[in-house]
This record gives structure tokens, C-alpha cells and sequence, in this order.
């Protein structure tokens, strides 16, 4: 449920938010199920880590961890090179949505997805009923996450938030993250060993963090324990589902739809800031994508993720709760279009503009400095194109004619070079 992105630009991190679910369902302190070993990783002798758990030991033992379970889960815990490697390497890579969906939503996902279905449905009908999110979205968001559960990640947990938090880079974050999982093998609900997931310290098959994890699985099989890493998804879902609940999902919302939009559209109301009922949207010619009558499910907003030429949505409050799981729109469109797929719904019927590709970070950087010289100012040049840098587009676009949907294509720069 963490990780760092970047899709159309858009970087991306999600961390833990505030409660308001029923709240955790605490598990009591059975014996922890064995898991898979995780493999193999190398941990490379450094006296300044082993300092540093030395100096942690106190912090964490303040915060309710028992000094037989620090002890336990340290006892093979050491400094592991690779993942300092892999959180400095990140490099940053641009996708165009329609390559990113090409993967997220392709035919073999869809095909597994809907075995998954079959296979899982008596479990996944008794999670909907209990949480009120449908089981389309909740194997969609296993299906993004780790293919089904295919993808766990086999990195020990402990040693890999350890050496971040040592690291210092994001220090106090991974710390945090560290003592949850502290706290989660304190609970009983795995052990340390069994503990594995992502260099990063996702984890299982719905991959939530350990702060997230803490605040939001839940013992669906009734076992004793919040168990998201075997190999039964049981818990791993209704997890996912809770999450889901807890920031609104509204079973029987769309996540979005398709529409269509009016030659004469003003490209100024598209966009989350801007929120309509179905009646004001149909009013200004907005239509479904079948040119049919809106469905009326709220205060909506247009989405273009790739401009006036690309494919438009309506969005709705479960887009948002969608978005809290990973707030990149991109990931949004790929759970709400999986679980649509699943559920019978056919491709988009409109295309995406295929002969264009998404800027490379220093190619945003050029079109901010070359609009602010222009004469609209992108107020500041970071590569990022947030909504600044859309209305410094837009600005541009009305001024020499083009369709003023804030996109910052290829094609744009070039006319601007």
C-alpha cells in the first residue's frame, strides 16, 4: 500500500491516515502461524547498525515492546545493503496513462481476476455484506497489488525497516513503521520470519504498511490472527475492504464513468476542485459515453487524464476512496476499470492519443521555464505539473487558439520551443 511513483509526473507517496472505521479488530495473542522463509538477502556486517539497534532497543521497548520480542525478532535481524541501494536508486520513469493501464488492466489480468472470483466468491460475498464494498473492487485492488498474490514480496521486514530507519534519509518514518511491526509480532499475528514483503515494507497480498496494517486488518477467518501474508487471501481482502469502508466507499457508486463531452465544453470546469450534481453536468452537454442521461450518484467532477483527446470520466466520492489506498489517478482509473472489467463492463469506447508520450521529468522542468517566459508563470519549475502549471497551460492554450484542457503534452513543448 506504499510506494513511490511517478505516472504523467504525478510522484507518489502514500502514507497511513486517521481512523474513523469501527476501528481495528485487535487479535489476541495465539501462536503465530509459520509463513513461507523469506528469501535469502544479504545483510552485511556495519558496528554502526548494530550501534543503532542498540539505541533503539529503549525507544522501542517505551512503546510497549516486549524486550523478548525485540530480542526475537532482531536475533537474525542485521544491516542489508540492497535495500539502501534500492531506496537511493529509485529512478524516476514517466508512463502515459494508456501504457500504464495497458498493463494494469490487460486481458490476463482480467482473466485471473475473474477466476480469482469464482474461486474466492463465497468468502468475498460474506466480505461484501460485512463492509459494503463489492467484490469486484476488492479483488481488483489484490489484482494491482500483488497479481493476485503472486507478488507478495520475500524481503524480511524487520532488518529492511531497521536499515531505513538507520539510513536517516526518512528516518523517523521508517522508525514508525518499524515499531508496527514490532507491534504486530507483540499481537501474535505472525512472526518475525514470517514477516516478509517489500524492500520498502509493504506487505502481503492487499500490501499495507505496518502502520496501516495496525490500524485496519482484520481477522475475517476468525483464527486469532490478522494473517495477510499466507497463502489464503481471507484476511488479506476483508482488509482491503475494511480500508476501503473506513474512508466511504459507497456500495453501489460508481468509482467514475465514462462520458462525452460537448464540442463547446469548458475545459476550465474540468478537474476534482470543481463539483457538480448529474443535472448541472447534463445542463452544460455533458453525456455518458453512449450518449445516454447521466446517473445521478452525487457531486461529481470531469477527469481528463490526458487532456481534451483522450478518454473523459465523471468522478464520484468512492474515486477518493479509491485514491487513499494510492492517490495517483492512474492507479485509481486502473482498480476502478479492473474491477469494471470483472464485472462484465467492455473496454473504453473512446481512444487515447497513442502518438503521444508523456514527458520525461526534465522535459516538464523546460515547458514550466519556457511558459513563465512566455508570460505565464507556472509559479516555480519542479517538474511536477500540478495545478499551477495546468492553469499556466491553459492560459497559454486560449492565447494561441488551441483547446484549453491544461494538458502538458509533447506536442505543446515543441510549439512552445
Amino acid at each position: 500500500m506504499w510506494r513511490r511513483m511517478a505516472i504523467l509526473g504525478l510522484s507518489v507517496a502514500l502514507a497511513p491516515v486517521g481512523c474513523g472505521f469501527a476501528g481495528p479488530e485487535r487479535s489476541p495473542r495465539p501462536e503465530a502461524r509459520p509463513a513461507s522463509p523469506p528469501a535469502q538477502v544479504r545483510m552485511t556486517p556495519n558496528p554502526a547498525f548494530d550501534r543503532w539497534v542498540t539505541g533503539f532497543r529503549p525507544r522501542a521497548l517505551a512503546q510497549g515492546i516486549s524486550p523478548a520480542t525485540f530480542d526475537r525478532s532482531f536475533a537474525q535481524a542485521g544491516y542489508i545493503e540492497d535495500v539502501i541501494e534500492r531506496d537511493r536508486s529509485q529512478a524516476e520513469f514517466t508512463r502515459a496513462i494508456w501504457e500504464y493501464l495497458d498493463s494494469a488492466v490487460s486481458d490476463a489480468r482480467i482473466e485471473t481476476g475473474r477466476a480469482m472470483l469464482a474461486e474466492h466468491r463465497a468468502v468475498l460475498d460474506r466480505i461484501e455484506a460485512r463492509f459494503g464494498v463489492e467484490k469486484e473492487v476488492v479483488v481488483a485492488i489484490w489484482g494491482m497489488e500483488s497479481n493476485y498474490g503472486r507478488f507478495r514480496g520475500t524481503t524480511p521486514i524487520i532488518p529492511a525497516l531497521a536499515t531505513l530507519a538507520f539510513d536517516g534519509r526518512r528516518g523517523a518514518f521508517f522508525e514508525e513503521q518499524l515499531i508496527a511491526a514490532l507491534k504486530i509480532v507483540e499481537a501474535g499475528d505472525v512472526a518475525p520470519s514470517g514477516m516478509t514483503g517489500s524492500w520498502a515494507g509493504a506487505m502481503g497480498h492487499t500490501q499495507f504498511i505496518p502502520t496501516s496494517y495496525l490500524a485496519y486488518a482484520v481477522d475475517f477467518d476468525g483464527d486469532g490472527r490478522r494473517d495477510i501474508w499466507s497463502d489464503d487471501p481471507t484476511d488479506a481482502l476483508a482488509s482491503a475492504a475494511a480500508y476501503l469502508a473506513r474512508f466511504g466507499w459507497r456500495k453501489g457508486q460508481p468509482w467514475g464513468i465514462e462520458v462525452r463531452l460537448p464540442p463547446n465544453f469548458d475545459y476550465a470546469r474540468a478537474g476534482k476542485s470543481t463539483r457538480m450534481g448529474a443535472a448541472e453536468w447534463q445542463a452544460l452537454g455533458v453525456r455518458t459515453a453512449a450518449g445516454g442521461t447521466l446517473p445521478d450518484h452525487g457531486p461529481a467532477s470531469v477527469l481528463l487524464p490526458a487532456g481534451g483527446q483522450g478518454v473523459a470520466f465523471m468522478i464520484f466520492d468512492n474515486f477518493r476512496a479509491i485514491s487513499r489506498y494510492n492517490n495517483a489517478d492512474s492507479y485509481v482509473i486502473g482498480v476502478g476499470h479492473l474491477s469494471d472489467r470483472l464485472g462484465g463492463a467492455g473496454p473504453f469506447r473512446a481512444s487515447w492519443p497513442r502518438s503521444d508520450r508523456a514527458l520525461a521529468a526534465e522535459e516538464r522542468r523546460e515547458l514550466q521555464q519556457r511558459l513563465t517566459r512566455a508570460g505565464f508563470d507556472t509559479q516555480g519549475v519542479d517538474g511536477r505539473i500540478g495545478p499551477n502549471t495546468v492553469a499556466a497551460v491553459r492560459a497559454y492554450q486560449r492565447s494561441v487558439g488551441l483547446r484549453p484542457d491544461g494538458y502538458a503534452s509533447l506536442d505543446l513543448l515543441r510549439r512552445l520551443r
